[in-house]
Formats: C-alpha cells, sequence, structure tokens
C-alpha cells in the first residue's frame, strides 16, 4: 500500500491562494487591460514603480515576488510604450534605474481608482473584525513565507 500522504488540492492553502490571487488580478485587470493595453506583470512594475520610483528590475522582482523574466518582460514592453523610463545610475554605472514616465504616471493614476473599487468590492464580504483578522493573518503568513524561503 502506498503510504503517500493524499494531496486535497482544494484545502491546500497554497493552492487556494494562488487560485484567489489569480481570480482577483484577473479581475482587476478586465478593468484595465482593453482600456490601456496592460498586462498583470506590467500593472505590477508601474505599481511598485509609483510607490518606489527609482528601482533596478531586480529590485522590482523582489517587491513584487515575481519571476526575473517576468518582470524583464514587463520593463520591456513598458520602455516600448513608454510608460516607464530607464536611467542609468549616478551613484553606480553599471546599475539601470526605471520610473514611471509621465504617460505611466497618468494610467496609474486611472487604473488605481479601478483597482480599488475591486478590491472593496471582494472585501465588502468582511465585517470589520474580519477585515483586521485578515490583515493580520496575512502579515504573519507573509513574514513566515519570507523566513522560510526554500528551506522547506
Amino acid at each position: 500500500m502506498n503510504d503517500t500522504p493524499r494531496l486535497q488540492l482544494d484545502r491546500f492553502l497554497p493552492y487556494r491562494l494562488s487560485v484567489l490571487s489569480n481570480l482577483v488580478s484577473s479581475a482587476i485587470a478586465g478593468s484595465y487591460s482593453s482600456r490601456f493595453g496592460i498586462s498583470i506583470p506590467e500593472w505590477r512594475v508601474m505599481a511598485v514603480l509609483a510607490m518606489q520610483p527609482e528601482l533596478s528590475a531586480a529590485q522590482v522582482a523582489e517587491r513584487t515576488a515575481m519571476d526575473k523574466v517576468a518582470v524583464s518582460r514587463a520593463v520591456s514592453s513598458l520602455l516600448d510604450k513608454g510608460r516607464i523610463e530607464r536611467s542609468i545610475s549616478p551613484g553606480d554605472r553599471r546599475r539601470s534605474i526605471l520610473k514611471l514616465s509621465a504617460e505611466g504616471t497618468r494610467i496609474y493614476r486611472e487604473v488605481v481608482p479601478l483597482a480599488l473599487r475591486h478590491e472593496q468590492s471582494l472585501i465588502d464580504v468582511l465585517d470589520s473584525t474580519d477585515r483586521q483578522a485578515l490583515e493580520r493573518i496575512l502579515d504573519i503568513l507573509l513574514g513566515r513565507a519570507r523566513s522560510l524561503g526554500d528551506h522547506i
């Protein structure tokens, strides 16, 4: 008999979080992808750069927990579309830094209210106690996931 434990995928936390993330991201993307021609990875890059301008692509990948290849593709596309700008770091000429262009900033400002409305409609089903608990639990799990890294 096989002693391997069975995995109930529909109860497996990483799977459930991934499905939730994909569903929410896709719903929000529906409100900006056709209007602005932005993919989910491109939006994530733009959102990070709006909050922390002048990051390298590696720093964007780190902050978004996105694959470096996905970030690189998103950055290339955003550069081609004129939504971000790249310059050389004055402190380290080998390092390029990214920031939103004027066009990227304009688009960001239009997408944020759409994203916030989607977030609000998602969490409207929670009362304030559940929202606080969710925030606390997410903070705990994010911290734990970061500390575990690849050591599981």
